[in-house]
C-alpha cells in the first residue's frame, strides 16, 4: 500500500502565502449511469486528518466516516455535478473537467490556489494551479477531495436505487457488472444512464 497522502505540496504553498489551497477530485467517470461528481476541499494550515488517503482504497464505512470528519474539520468544501445528459454532450472527459470546475465555484471559503487530481485542469481556470497525477495518494486534500466526491455520489446514486431497483445500484452505484448489464438487457436504459456509453 502507498504511503499515506503528505502536507507537503500544502505546506510549500503555504508558506508562499497561498492560504485557500483547495484539492480537487471527481467520481463516476467511469460509470454507466448517474452524475460525474467532482469535490474541493480546503482545509485550514496545518490541519490534517488521519486515515485520509485514496477513497479507492478506504473500505465505505471508513470512507464515509471520514468524509463526515472531512465536512465537519476543512474550512470550505464544494460539491460540483454533470448529469448524464452533460456527460453525453460534452464527453465523460470534460464533463469531469466542468464537475471540478463546478465544486471550486462552489467553496464557500473561496481558494486561490488549486491542486487538481490528474494531468489537466478546466478551460480557463481563474485561479493559479498545478496537476498532480495520482494525487489522490500524495496530497492530503486532494485525497480529501476524492473521499468527498465518491461518498457523495455513491450516496446518491444509492437513492437513485430506490426509483430503479433492479439494476443494483445500491451495490453497483452505477459502475459496470454483470448484474447492472444484466437489467439492462431486460430493461434497458434509464433516464440517467449514459447513452454515450456502451450499454450492452
Amino acid at each position: 500500500m502507498p504511503d499515506a497522502p503528505t502536507l507537503d505540496r500544502e505546506r510549500v504553498l503555504w508558506k508562499a502565502g497561498y492560504e485557500g489551497v483547495a484539492g480537487v477530485d471527481e467520481a463516476g467517470r467511469g460509470c454507466l449511469a448517474g452524475p460525474v461528481v467532482a469535490a474541493a476541499v480546503v482545509f485550514r494550515r496545518g490541519d490534517r486528518i488521519d486515515g485520509v488517503t485514496d477513497s479507492k482504497l478506504v473500505s465505505r464505512r471508513d470512507r464515509e466516516a471520514l468524509a463526515e470528519e472531512i465536512e465537519t474539520t476543512a474550512e470550505s468544501v464544494g460539491i460540483g455535478m454533470c448529469s448524464p445528459q452533460e456527460v453525453d454532450r460534452l464527453n465523460v472527459l470534460w464533463a469531469a473537467m466542468e464537475a471540478m470546475r463546478r465544486a471550486v465555484t462552489n467553496l464557500a471559503a473561496g481558494p486561490n490556489y488549486l491542486l487538481i487530481d490528474g494531468d489537466r485542469c478546466f478551460p480557463d481556470p481563474a485561479w493559479p494551479y498545478e496537476t498532480v497525477v495520482k494525487g489522490d495518494q500524495l496530497c492530503h486534500c486532494i485525497a480529501a477531495a476524492s473521499i468527498v466526491a465518491k461518498v457523495t455520489r455513491d450516496n446518491l446514486m444509492r437513492k437513485l436505487h430506490q426509483e430503479y431497483p433492479a439494476y443494483s445500484w445500491a451495490s453497483n452505484v452505477g459502475y459496470p457488472t454483470p448484474q447492472h448489464y444484466e437489467a439492462l438487457s431486460e430493461y434497458g436504459p434509464t433516464p440517467y444512464h449514459r447513452h454515450s456509453f456502451r450499454l450492452s
